[in-house]
């Protein structure tokens, strides 16, 4: 019987998907901006995709993420800390809670700390936001009431030092050395201090696992840590550790939209180049098509070409 609803769901959701690019393609020039046309045509498709990858998962279809170093190193990394009796250091970054970088590490938190009540290893998050330590103490202690441990949780633990950078560079930093923690991870928004912070720790001879979205941070972090999330790893993350149906659906949806995109640009590259070498309508026509249709504003239906 689920199967059936299932099966239904998606039939219906094709159909509804399929009614609305016929409105948008032949009935839309009287409403719509015809440039814009295209840009709701992708949306709508990488939209429905994502709601197909969804109930595909919630039925029980096996949707496969490959493997992070970084996230399978966590149990070894709070293993470690447990055999030397030394803490775990947690950095979610030094941006506020509207970053999605932030919210991303916090993620990996819940990850970590659950480990860590498992292990009874001690877990410190130093946090240069107000409102981003309330949030992690939220997430720790909900780690560790799951983990059967609630009277481990130490609120203090997780604490707030300062909004500026590198007095909060400096203050963890200091930390490092007179803890000797035995694994870091720098999980967030980093910007100059990622360099203090992944040296320190390797100085230390911490396990440093560290992820992050910018790009002039990611040498640093590659250089100095054992273990390194690049870019979007990072927002991969807890689809990854938690293989909620709602989570792997849209990852694997948006995967499906950035597959899509590669595709059509490497189509108009090749068109593009071979319109240089011959003048035959073949090449020339799908990239005006492309570059004053999908690209311009003439929209979807609008087939005249300028001169």
């Amino acid at each position: 019987m689920t199967n059936k609803l299932q099966i239904t769901s998606i039939a219906i959701g094709a159909g509804i998907f399929a009614s609305l690019l016929v409105s948008i393609a032949f009935v839309a020039p009287a409403g719509v901006e015809s440039g814009r046309v295209w840009t709701g045509l992708f949306l709508i498709l990488v939209t429905a995709v994502i709601g197909i990858f969804i109930v595909a998962a919630r039925g029980g279809a096996n949707l496969k993420i490959r493997h992070i170093p970084g996230l399978d190193a966590v149990a070894e990394a709070v293993g470690r800390a447990t055999e030397m009796g030394r803490r775990i250091l947690f950095v979610p970054g030094i941006q506020d809670v509207k970053d999605m970088q932030t919210i991303a590490g916090i993620t990996v938190l819940a990850k970590v700390a659950r480990t860590a009540a498992e292990y009874d290893a001690e877990i410190r998050v130093p946090v240069a936001r107000s409102l981003v330590m309330a949030m992690c103490r939220e997430t720790v202690q909900s780690s560790y009431l799951l983990a059967g441990r609630p009277d481990s949780y130490n609120a203090d633990d997780i604490y707030y030092l300062t909004d500026e950078q590198f007095g909060f560079s400096a203050a963890v930093t200091g930390e490092m050395i007179r803890d000797e923690p035995a694994a870091c991870f720098y999980m967030g928004a980093f910007f100059a201090e990622s360099l203090l912070l992944a040296e320190t720790g390797q100085a230390v001879g911490a396990v440093q696992v560290a992820a992050t979205a910018e790009p002039s941070q990611l040498p640093f972090f590659v250089a100095a840590c054992d273990y390194t999330l690049i870019g979007e790893e990072l927002f991969a993350a807890s689809a990854y550790l938690s293989g909620e149906p709602q989570q792997l659906g849209s990852l694997k949806g948006q995967d499906f939209g950035k597959l899509l995109a590669c595709l059509l640009i490497l189509i108009g590259c090749v068109i593009a180049t071979a319109a240089q070498f011959s003048d035959s309508d073949v090449f020339t026509g799908p990239l005006t098509y492309l570059s004053e249709n999908m690209l311009g504003v003439k929209g979807f239906w609008n087939l005249e070409t300028s001169e």
